[in-house]
């Protein structure tokens, strides 16, 4: 098929034709997705439903958890709290013997003391800012000591708020912003199964209009495949009457893609990326002969034949870089050999090709000449492959040409045809 889209120009097509049925694909999928999700559909809003309602009623919790920790902290360990609080406002202020009032005694030295010398003004001042500071984180520490409590039941109150908010995290994710975000993706999904039933609509006309274009292309495909393959096999066979293959005929069938339940058919066959049809080639060698499939009856010469005749008339555009012919020279020689030399080149100017032959008149159209050889080393036998300079080539076509003995007459003729070849 590769070979006859390439042959009548329509890979650009077979291209729109792969894209148009990636998009059907794409279409399908995303119907059935729908109506899976239809069929589950009341089923999967209860739970959506519940999962927003739990996460919206604690959203107030969610935001506040920090600071609940911090009153949690603060109630487990009220009596430790209050004792270092009212501790530290005594020893600041509240005792005989206060820090605050020694502190305020030292700064009134100090200040009489700066009136006989200015340079204690400074520190004066420091001890009297000391002293108000002082004063104030007493006061603070003892309305802190004063309103602290062991509160039992707002310490339960928080512990089953905390623990509720732990619950949500282990469902919807590992802290307050991924479970807000679920929270998120749920509303929205909710808002989709709502239009549920007018995307199941829009979807199915997706999926239609992508059958339809998908299906127009592939039947446009066939025409196109139809009337090429006409003109390919008459090309083809033409080919192979110049390489020594008489009367054969080649036939390019193309004929409906099968395909099994479930799988998407037009006309009958199945539609794939490349549309509804498959190429086989079928020949018959001889006049008379009724045709078969080509990779079924022919023999190694007759199939690299035609391979080669396919590549002629392809003239480059073929599907492969690399083309291996083996036993193209089966049953042919002189004139014939040299045509099919002939045409292996043409066939090298657009593709890597490697020729296996025992003909020098193809020899000689090669750009590199290996030589594969048996050796016996030893007890064993090994194969030995080896790339020719020019003189040894001289040598080797001379010997394919006159035998195991080489002659003058032989290497004048090898290099002729050599010359030949190469002009």
């Amino acid at each position: 098929l590769t070979y006859l889209d390439a042959f009548a120009g329509l890979s650009g097509r077979v291209r729109e034709m792969q894209d148009a049925h990636a998009v059907l694909l794409e279409a399908s999928q995303a119907l059935q997705t729908l109506v899976s999700e239809a069929r589950g559909r009341a089923e999967r809003e209860d739970l959506l439903r519940f999962q927003v309602s739990e996460i919206v009623a604690l959203e107030g919790v969610l935001a506040d958890e920090s600071t609940l920790l911090k009153e949690r902290g603060r109630l487990q360990h009220a009596e430790t709290l209050g004792a270092a609080a009212g501790e530290a406002e005594s020893r600041l202020y509240s005792d005989d013997d206060a820090i605050c009032g020694e502190l305020a005694r030292l700064g009134s030295t100090v200040e009489r003391a700066a009136r006989i010398d200015p340079e204690l003004d400074r520190l004066a001042s420091q001890l009297r800012e000391a002293s108000i500071q002082l004063e104030d984180a007493a006061r603070e520490l003892g309305q802190y000591a004063s309103h602290l409590a062991f509160d039992p039941m707002r310490l339960s109150e928080i512990e089953e708020q905390l623990a509720q908010v732990a619950k949500l995290k282990r469902k919807y994710g590992a802290d307050a912003d991924e479970v807000l975000a679920h929270r998120d993706r749920a509303t929205k999904e909710l808002e989709l199964l709502d239009r549920c039933e007018e995307r199941i609509d829009r979807g199915q006309r997706a999926y239609d209009d992508a059958l339809e274009q998908a299906s127009a292309m592939a039947i446009a495909l066939r025409h196109e495949r139809k009337q090429a393959s006409k003109a390919l096999s008459a090309a083809i066979s033409e080919e192979l009457a110049s390489l020594g293959m008489g009367e054969a005929r080649v036939t390019v069938d193309l004929a409906p893609l099968e395909g099994g339940p479930g799988e998407l058919h037009v006309q009958g066959a199945r539609l794939s990326p490349t549309g509804i049809d498959r190429a086989e080639f079928l020949i018959a060698p001889n006049r008379g002969e009724q045709e078969k499939p080509l990779r079924r009856i022919a023999s190694g010469g007759e199939l690299s034949r035609a391979m080669l005749a396919i590549k002629r008339v392809l003239a480059g555009l073929g599907p492969a870089g690399l083309y291996v012919f083996d036993e193209v020279d089966a049953g042919v020689g002189g004139a014939v050999a040299e045509v099919i030399g002939r045409k292996i080149h043409e066939v090298a100017r657009h593709s890597q090709v490697l020729c296996i032959t025992h003909l020098p008149q193809i020899s000689a159209y090669a750009d590199a000449h290996y030589r594969v050889r048996k050796l016996v080393v030893g007890e064993r036998t090994r194969s030995n492959i080896e790339r020719l300079t020019e003189p040894e080539r001289l040598e080797e076509i001379a010997r394919m040409l006159g035998g195991v003995r080489i002659t003058k007459q032989a290497r004048a003729a090898a290099q002729a045809l050599i010359r030949s070849a190469t002009t």
